[in-house]
């Protein structure tokens, strides 16, 4: 018996380390932008306003095209929109090897965005049709890769730049992850589906409450994120840190949300009600933005640990809650695209909004103050998910 179950669990095993590489690939394209920026901007013409849409458009186009990534999935199925969308991620990727202008450097942004979406459209359905008993853990799997390629790729592309001493070739060089990835999913063929094998129901959920109401939270909680992302090591050099140090900050607080992301999927695995750590994590994002504004030179290791462990944990929950509402794994699926499309959109807007507020008021405190007052509306958003209730919200 013992050798049955180790011959089914193995191809199991492959397919999440497929996936696992797969998620490595959804934010270097991103994340290595930001430490090359200043060897970016010596080389070509390049505003600070036109580089903050080399992090918004990416998100805008990930929220756009979720709408039509379940869409192509049903066509084509799995296997070959998995493999598609790595290769749109890898050419735009390397095509930066060959970059010469702001518009170019933009565009490879845009369209790799397109490929992550295509990616994070299909894989919530995949992972709750392949792993039904073991959804929250192996979406914190994950999504834990998706900041872990992250934290990689801001950390390794200033490496690069100074081994080679070429930018392009630093944010190009992401592409092997691309081709290492597109290998991976080629080898599990055989455990994707055909067009054939997937659902061809269409369902609309924009006339459903519910789902707007997942969509909304899930925009507010990954508001958080981009911000942060964003603005925190400028708050801090502002403050008298160097670029480096604040950089390293940032770095550790990536490595928290690597490790929240691996640790409370698990955790909420143990109960279908997730209400009581999605508020344990909203008090945790709260704690730090507070420690972040009122004492940001004291004690800054402490409030970049909660602010890490609170939203690091918070991504993959908004998705699981997501999922929970429906068992029908292409329903779920669609469910999570529609809530990361207008998510994303979300989201997307707010550095911009952020920056603009730094701007008016002349102070990244009142940005943290804001974002901690959505947080404190999340908090009653909560308390709407209450697993009993699901089923009345869908038919």
């Amino acid at each position: 018996m013992e050798n049955v179950r180790t011959t089914t669990a193995r191809p199991a095993v492959w397919l999440m380390f497929a996936i696992i590489l797969v998620a490595l690939n959804l934010r270097p394209s991103m994340a290595a932008v930001g430490p090359l920026l200043s060897a970016i901007r010596g080389d070509i013409a390049l505003s600070f306003s036109l580089a903050s849409l080399l992090t918004m458009l990416p998100v805008m186009a990930m929220g756009l095209a979720m709408f039509f990534g379940i869409r192509i999935s049903q066509r084509l199925g799995e296997l070959r929109t998995v493999l598609l969308s790595l290769l749109i991620i890898g050419l735009a990727t390397l095509s930066r090897l060959m970059i010469d202008s702001a518009a170019e450097l933009i565009a490879s942004a845009v369209l790799a965005g397109i490929g992550i979406a295509l990616i994070q459209a299909l894989m919530p359905a995949l992972i709750k049709s392949r792993f039904p008993d073991n959804v929250a853990l192996c979406m914190g799997l994950y999504v834990t890769s998706i900041m872990g390629g992250a934290a990689i790729a801001a950390s390794f592309a200033p490496l690069m730049l100074a081994h080679t001493g070429s930018w392009r070739i630093a944010l190009a060089v992401w592409a092997a992850l691309a081709l290492l990835a597109f290998v991976s999913g080629w080898t599990q063929r055989k455990n994707l589906s055909s067009p054939a094998a997937v659902a061809t129901q269409k369902e609309s959920f924009f006339n459903n409450s519910r789902a707007w109401l997942l969509a909304i939270f899930f925009g507010l909680g990954t508001a958080s994120y981009t911000c942060v992302l964003a603005w925190l090591a400028p708050y801090y050099v502002e403050k008298g840190w160097s670029e480096q140090n604040a950089g390293l900050l940032l770095g550790f607080l990536t490595a928290m949300e690597v490790i929240s992301g691996l640790v409370v999927p698990a955790i909420a695995n143990r109960s279908r009600d997730r209400r009581g750590v999605l508020m344990a994590l909203l008090g945790l994002i709260i704690a730090g933005f507070c420690g972040l504004i009122l004492s940001p030179q004291h004690l800054s290791l402490l409030w970049l640990c909660l602010l890490g462990l609170g939203i690091g944990g918070l991504f993959p929950m908004s998705l699981i809650v997501s999922l929970d509402h429906l068992d029908n794994p292409q329903r779920a699926g669609g469910l999570t695209a529609f809530v990361q499309g207008i998510g994303y959109l979300i989201a997307g807007l707010s550095p911009l909004m952020a920056g603009i507020v730094r701007d008016q008021l002349g102070s990244f405190e009142w940005a943290w103050w804001s974002l901690t007052a959505v947080m404190v509306i999340m908090l009653l958003m909560v308390w709407r998910f209450d697993p009993r209730h699901y089923t009345r919200h869908f038919d």
